[in-house]
């Protein structure tokens, strides 16, 4: 039998209804309010993440420069001559007249060689003379008087002939000797060592007794002598300055060991070639050393005064633009799009803190300022107010 329900049951169980679909209700708008602020925080996260992977760098515009400038590079001083002096004969060193240091002129006697040797093969050479002279003059005789009998058919004309022939062949043994004898006398007259031109003699390689060889490949070096009175100065110019380097000119010299001096020097003559080792031109300059005061080997500065225009149109930035890759120097500029675009690019001179750029860029190229070793193509970077970098 079924209980019956009266109005207040009723009541209450419409009530309880209510109450569970509230509940449901709420839960559901908790589902779906925490399913929303996490999709939020993953895209506030994400944005936040592609903010900080940007990287805010600070650019600057080259500045041209077409105004004369002065190209410094080292240099290496060498004489004008520098002859090392070999022995012509061999022998033992009778004795030597100057050192290093000493300064000498052409023709002055270095040093002297006894040569016992040759002088017997001279006296030898002599005796052979001596002897071909007296066969030579025999010889001559006989084929005179063979001729003479040739006239009168009593003898044959092969037997003439011959004792000519044999007059002729010791008339050239005769000059032979001689010739040999005019060479040992030469050879005699090299016991002399005298200097070929005014100079210094910077190297003395030898001493009294020692054993001497005549020849550069079998003996050292007796003696160096060198002309300082004008001065050769090698200079190794970049290829982007070949074109300034014309004849006569100017360059002012400084040495380390002369602090405050200054010498002229001028343009003598290039190699007209650049070293694809090195990709520069050889130049060489006269420096006037006819007080002495500079040394042959020393190492010096060379100051070009380069007329404006003739090595075109550069650029200057400063030093800290550059990026050092595998492929060459690289300078980092930004795109209208606001993304890194790596540029190569050629650099001139060096003033230290900042350098000279010839080829790469243009005065418009927005550069950034200490790149990031990092920093590659295409990158999107965020560019921020410099603080008032200047090249």
């Amino acid at each position: 039998m079924d209980t019956l329900r009266t109005p207040d049951d009723r009541t209450h169980m419409q009530g309880i209804a209510r109450i569970g679909a509230v509940i449901l209700v709420l839960a559901a708008a908790f589902i779906v309010w925490s399913i929303f602020k996490a999709h939020r925080a993953a895209a506030n996260l994400a944005a936040a993440t592609e903010d900080a992977a940007v990287v805010n760098v600070a650019t600057i515009h080259p500045l041209p420069q077409s105004q004369p400038a002065e190209l410094v590079l080292p240099g290496t001083v060498q004489a004008n001559y520098d002859a090392p002096i070999y022995a012509r004969t061999s022998g033992y060193l009778r004795h030597w007249l100057v050192d290093i240091g000493a300064r000498v002129k052409a023709g002055q006697l270095l040093a002297e060689i006894e040569t016992p040797e040759v002088d017997q093969q001279l006296r030898q050479a002599e005796a052979d003379v001596a002897t071909a002279a007296a066969n030579q003059k025999i010889a001559e005789v006989t084929a005179q008087r063979w001729q003479e009998l040739r006239r009168t058919d009593s003898v044959s004309k092969q037997d003439a002939d011959e004792r000519v022939s044999q007059a002729e062949a010791t008339k050239a043994q005769l000059q032979s000797a001689q010739a040999n004898v005019q060479r040992l006398k030469e050879m005699v007259g090299f016991q002399r060592i005298v200097a070929p031109f005014d100079g210094v003699i910077t190297a003395r390689n030898t001493d009294v007794g020692q054993l001497i060889a005549a020849g550069e490949n079998t003996g050292p070096e007796l003696f160096r002598i060198a002309d300082e009175h004008r001065l050769r100065l090698y200079v190794r110019v970049p290829q982007s300055f070949a074109a300034a380097m014309v004849p006569h000119l100017a360059a002012d010299v400084r040495f380390p060991d002369r602090p405050g001096a200054v010498w002229p020097a001028k343009l003598d003559s290039t190699a007209s070639a650049i070293d694809p080792t090195s990709g520069t031109l050889l130049v060489q300059l006269i420096v006037d050393n006819s007080k002495g005061e500079l040394l042959p080997g020393a190492y010096g500065e060379v100051h070009f005064r380069i007329p404006p225009g003739t090595a075109g149109e550069s650029l200057k930035l400063p030093a800290n633009v550059l990026l050092f890759r595998g492929d060459g120097l690289k300078v980092a500029t930004v795109g209208v799009d606001g993304r890194v675009v790596l540029k190569t690019v050629t650099v001139g001179r060096d003033y230290g803190s900042a350098i000279e750029v010839v080829k790469g860029l243009t005065p418009d190229d927005n550069v950034i300022l200490s790149p990031p070793d990092s920093l590659v193509d295409q990158v999107k970077v965020h560019v921020v107010p410099s603080a008032g970098a200047s090249p």
